[in-house]
């Protein structure tokens, strides 16, 4: 992406943030004042089994919407997704593209306590670019799109396979959009097709979160992630609890405070369809004000992915999961 808009101690934490039980108030985004949060034990995360889940996803080849790889992709995901969550679901649509082209589009869900009212939504792109425009050759060919879409869903299949066995006492669905880097900039809403197609078509009727996190290019070597300002607009005091969890964890300088600006990803469009409040965590270059240099280049393949990131990343995921900006009703 993406599109700019101009095992286990517990542990005691003090943050700030606005809210610990699922209320959004814009006004208290940026509160000073200090809560309390115990961060209590959670699953081990495996960087190298999130690594081999991003392999896995290259080795299909390129996961372009029509493509005979992009539909093996989706059938891999949906298997993987059935072996470790308690229910699946298998989206099927399709969406018109920027040139007006029609293409398949496969949002894959994986749900954790299908029945429980309290629920969080984790997320990734999996599809990849059919074009590697910001290259200095090769503009017009696919590239293999490692970081900037399969790291995240190595990362939410790392995790989801340590729910199979361990579970919070809230539900959780992990979705793959799909159709995300199909866009271009100069046409509006062309990208994060199989989001906003999920957000007025949810997996199930009426379907509901307390909150929601995405995660994209996030298997980065050195990756920062700033405040994306949509983020802390809509979903501020998810924000602050996930970055003083990570912060916590002696990730803070991965996690940074800096201020990014606007960036149009699927989080946007969830919470425009759905008002569910998602926060977008994703690689920024602080310095040069944008994404890494392999952004949407043929340099984004298995080399620009970096087991370090992917662990801290994962273990604070996996932190959050299991201590959520949210108070567990019995």
């Amino acid at each position: 992406m993406l599109v700019f808009s101009l095992l286990f101690p517990s542990l005691l934490l003090i943050i700030s943030t606005s809210s610990c039980n699922g209320k959004k108030n814009v006004d208290d985004d940026t509160s000073e004042s200090k809560i309390s949060v115990v961060i209590n034990k959670y699953p081990a995360f495996s960087e190298d089994t999130a690594y081999a889940f991003i392999q896995k996803q290259v080795d299909f080849g390129y996961r372009i919407p029509g493509t005979a790889a992009h539909a093996r992709c989706a059938d891999w995901l949906y298997a993987k997704l059935k072996l470790y969550c308690d229910t699946v679901y298998y989206q099927k649509a399709t969406a018109v593209t920027w040139d007006n082209k029609k293409i398949p589009v496969y949002n894959l869900v994986g749900a954790f306590k299908p029945k429980s009212v309290q629920r969080g939504i984790w997320a990734s792109h999996w599809d990849s670019r059919p074009w590697g425009d910001n290259d200095t050759t090769r503009k017009n060919e696919p590239i293999a799109a490692a970081n900037d879409g399969a790291s995240g869903v190595g990362v939410l299949l790392e995790l989801a396979r340590n729910l199979k066995k361990n579970q919070p006492a809230y539900g959780i669905d992990i979705v793959f959009f799909d159709a995300e880097d199909y866009g271009k900039s100069e046409y509006e809403n062309s990208f994060c097709l199989g989001s906003q197609y999920w957000a007025k078509n949810p997996h199930t009727p009426k379907y509901k979160a307390q909150f929601g996190v995405l995660l994209d290019m996030v298997g980065g070597k050195d990756a920062v992630f700033g405040r994306e300002s949509l983020s802390m607009q809509q979903a501020g005091w998810v924000m602050n609890h996930t970055w003083a969890i990570a912060e916590e964890l002696g990730f803070g300088s991965t996690f940074s405070n800096e201020n990014v600006y606007p960036i149009t990803d699927d989080h946007h469009y969830v919470f425009q369809g759905s008002q569910i409040p998602m926060i977008d965590i994703i690689q920024h270059d602080p310095v040069k004000k944008t994404f890494a240099h392999y952004w949407h280049t043929h340099a984004d393949d298995m080399t620009s992915v970096s087991k370090e990131t992917l662990q801290k990343v994962g273990k604070t995921m996996s932190a959050l999961m299991f201590n959520p900006p949210i108070q567990i009703q019995p």
